[in-house]
């Protein structure tokens, strides 16, 4: 006969603590026609059934918070898993608001993504469909995700500033006018192209030209020299937004 051990005064008991769920969601950003836009998947199953909401899902017991984040956007929108992996992913925050899930407590941990145009998404798993949408577009999202991708496009903002993020939005090899774009678009306002390539090319790191035939980009002007992302990671002194813009 065997007898169990009382346990210590003290001791640890994982079932005193009401258990919780934990989720991943993204907020995946791009720029298309010149305008920023953010990956949705409208939801297929209730709560919010047919509303639009940001890609993501619950994370399982063997992975961590961020392979269910590409684990996530690959199955909902289509994405093959390799690009999914080749994305540029950054922790936002962690929001654990207790009613902000109908069906039980469930805390997420946020990311944010900066993409190159991708293809057409495709909705897929719970999603009845994925689409890019513009930014100034997009309300009433289910969850809480307004306020998540409100915090995304503003950490995303002011990131530019002194990292070089900006390129993670261009294609491997891209103009000087591409990169200003992105920077215009984000943050809304126009910029000053002799300076905004005089401050590009003096910042060390940020960019490295390619040998390579320039590129016609419309417009009756010569064609432009290309650049690939340099090895810089900060940048010094910073790249700040015109003052008194806080897009």
């Amino acid at each position: 006969m065997t007898t169990e051990r009382p346990s210590a005064p003290g001791a640890y008991d994982k079932y005193a603590f009401e258990p919780f769920a934990l989720t991943a969601d993204l907020a995946v950003f791009t720029v298309r026609q010149e305008r920023l836009h953010v990956l949705l998947v409208q939801r297929g199953q209730e709560p919010y059934a047919g509303a639009w909401a940001l890609p993501g899902g619950f994370v399982l017991p063997d992975e961590s918070a961020e392979q269910a984040a590409r684990r996530e956007l690959a199955e909902e929108t289509g994405l093959s898993e390799a690009n999914a992996a080749r994305l540029h992913l950054e922790q936002l925050r962690t929001y654990s608001e207790p009613d902000r899930d109908p069906r039980m407590r469930v805390v997420s941990v946020a990311f944010t993504a900066l993409v190159p145009d991708l293809p057409e998404p495709r909705g897929g798993g719970d999603a009845a469909q994925a689409r890019w949408l513009p930014y100034e577009d997009v309300h009433d999202l289910a969850f809480d995700h307004d306020r998540i991708l409100a915090d995304a496009r503003e950490r995303v903002g002011a990131k530019l500033e002194y990292t070089c993020l900006a390129t993670a939005f261009c294609p491997a090899e891209f103009t000087l006018g591409e990169l200003r774009q992105v920077y215009e678009t984000v943050w809304g306002v126009p910029l000053d192209r002799p300076n905004f390539r005089r401050k590009v090319l003096a910042t060390p790191g940020f960019v490295r030209p390619v040998e390579a035939p320039p590129r016609r980009t419309g417009g009756r002007g010569k064609p432009a020299a290309l650049y690939r992302a340099g090895e810089a990671t900060a940048l010094h002194p910073p790249l700040l937004r015109p003052e008194g813009r806080t897009a």
